[in-house]
């Protein structure tokens, strides 16, 4: 198999194990990968994934070898074509290159890093919620050598996480960016030293399962829509999280009224 997927209570491991190639992607992978959140995202007892690569690296990007022998023809062109009706949504899941790169998830994924996140195994980091870098990972857009470009969200999500300016840097230099840059600019989460970042991010994936589920997916749903309103479409689009109140958040007062939380305390929710 060429990715593992591993249950910890509510939170869901996908590992993508093929360490002989730095786990770069073939498409199989894709495909497993894709299955794996489409099925994370329907499962009610899962409430946050981690995405992560066996063997010290993350993911090396996709399977140049395997599109070098001819595979990556005009039926592959074909079933990853979008055309103007894609609107993200998933009651039709729509595969990625690199697998669930096209999913709107409904719930967080954080991704752990170790080694490189490089081409579209940066992009892959990119489609994730949260990433967590160790000291020693590093992320780049390798493909630049090799006149591949990034049809995977990485022209996207890369301005709209690091702003325009620094993406071009990125984009057009290729160049590698060690973790303590990561964090600088925004494009890491945290960092956490070498070796730790899946019990790091799974430290993380835990305490985001903590809370009212409800009202964290409405924020962060609201979050991800706004890009593509305007201020007061954004405003309205926010104001219908206001059903999780009256779901979770009556509750959660009167839990406050009750002693519970002081003073910023998150310890006994």
């Amino acid at each position: 198999m060429s990715i593992r997927v591993d249950h910890h209570d509510d939170v869901t491991v996908v590992t993508i194990d093929r360490p002989q190639v730095r786990n770069a992607v073939d498409m199989a992978t894709a495909d497993a990968l894709f299955r794996a959140f489409v099925a994370f995202d329907r499962d009610p007892a899962r409430k946050v994934a981690v995405l992560t690569g066996a063997g010290g690296s993350f993911c090396a990007g996709f399977d140049l070898a395997q599109a070098a022998s001819g595979s990556v023809g005009d039926e592959w062109f074909a079933e990853h074509a979008l055309d103007p009706s894609f609107d993200g949504t998933d009651d039709q899941p729509r595969k990625g290159p690199m697998g669930p790169t096209r999913l709107a998830m409904s719930k967080p994924v954080i991704a752990a890093i170790a080694g490189p996140a490089v081409a579209g195994g940066m992009e892959l980091a990119l489609w994730c919620d949260m990433r967590v870098m160790e000291e020693t990972a590093y992320m780049g857009v390798y493909c630049r050598r090799w006149g591949v470009p990034l049809i995977d969200g990485g022209t996207v999500r890369l301005p709209r996480i690091v702003g325009h300016g620094r993406a071009m840097d990125l984009i057009l230099t290729g160049r590698k960016v060690e973790a303590g840059e990561c964090l600088s600019i925004g494009l890491a989460s945290r960092t956490c030293a070498s070796g730790r970042a899946l019990d790091t991010a799974l430290e993380l994936a835990r305490e985001i399962a903590r809370f009212p589920q409800g009202c964290l997916r409405a924020d962060r749903a609201s979050a991800l829509r706004q890009w593509s309103l305007d201020l007061p479409q954004a405003l309205a689009s926010e104001w219908r999280s206001a059903d999780t109140f009256r779901a979770e958040g009556i509750a959660g007062a009167g839990r406050f009224a009750a002693g519970k939380g002081r003073g910023g305390d998150f310890g006994d929710l």
